[in-house]
């Protein structure tokens, strides 16, 4: 009896330790299909491999208004556009893929995994990343200058400067509220919305790291700043 219980334990711990095995074994081969990388190892994976596949998944505006050298426009929100670029790609080659902020390339990631891509590198938190590194760009941004935003700053009032996207989801969600304090509170304050990629050189500078930033000024000086959505109640007591 001792003897069958005996061999019955081994039998159950050796098919636990072949499972965990075999787990560890498909993690380790996922991890090694896919890579995210810091804006300065996305930048040495460019160096080392000049005829890498990269690819831009952000919407043709955005990659107009500044991208990574040699990189692929491949719009991920056009769906057909996306599929088409896909497959003309080499699978067998590495791909470097980056978007705005991150959740767009993660997702172009994981499809591309799916599609049995062999190695692929995602660059994490995305161009905005890459510009924050100081690294170089195929496009320089133009835009609003600070010595435009110093003319609209030029006032008594407080001004509340709203740094937006035009595919930022909270960003859409506030913009209702942005213009009903701009005209309720219209003898106070000054409201300006400012596209952030296409004055991508003034939200750096600003040092705008994501979206919506909201930045208030009283006499030129920065008294105030939120990332992220806002009730308005929450923004109204900072106009005060």
């Amino acid at each position: 009896m001792k003897s069958k219980f005996l061999v019955l334990t081994l039998f159950v711990i050796s098919l636990i330790s072949c499972q965990k095995k075999a787990a560890t074994t498909e993690n380790n081969a996922e991890a090694s299909v896919y890579e995210k990388l810091d804006a300065p190892s996305f930048a040495e994976q460019l160096k080392a491999n000049p005829n890498v596949q990269v690819l831009d998944v952000r919407t043709p505006e955005e990659y107009d208004s500044g991208h990574i050298g040699n990189a692929q426009n491949l719009n991920w929100n056009d769906a057909a556009a996306f599929d088409k670029g896909i497959a003309a790609l080499d699978k067998n080659k590495p791909v470097l893929v980056y978007c705005m902020a991150g959740s767009r390339s993660a997702a172009a990631a994981q499809k591309l995994q799916e599609l049995g891509f062999t190695k692929i590198y995602e660059l994490d938190g995305g161009y905005m990343k890459w510009r924050a590194a100081g690294l170089a760009d195929e496009v320089a941004s133009g835009g609003m200058t600070q010595a435009d935003l110093d003319k609209i700053l030029a006032t008594d009032k407080k001004v509340l400067i709203d740094f937006y996207t035009t595919w930022c989801g909270p960003c859409k969600k506030l913009k209702p509220t942005l213009e009903k304090i701009s005209e309720e509170m219209k003898d106070k304050v000054v409201v300006v919305s400012i596209d952030a990629e296409a004055n991508m050189a003034l939200a750096e500078s600003l040092k705008v790291e994501g979206y919506p930033t909201l930045i208030l000024y009283q006499n030129k000086k920065t008294i105030w700043r939120n990332l992220g959505y806002l009730e308005e109640e929450e923004i109204k007591k900072q106009l005060q």
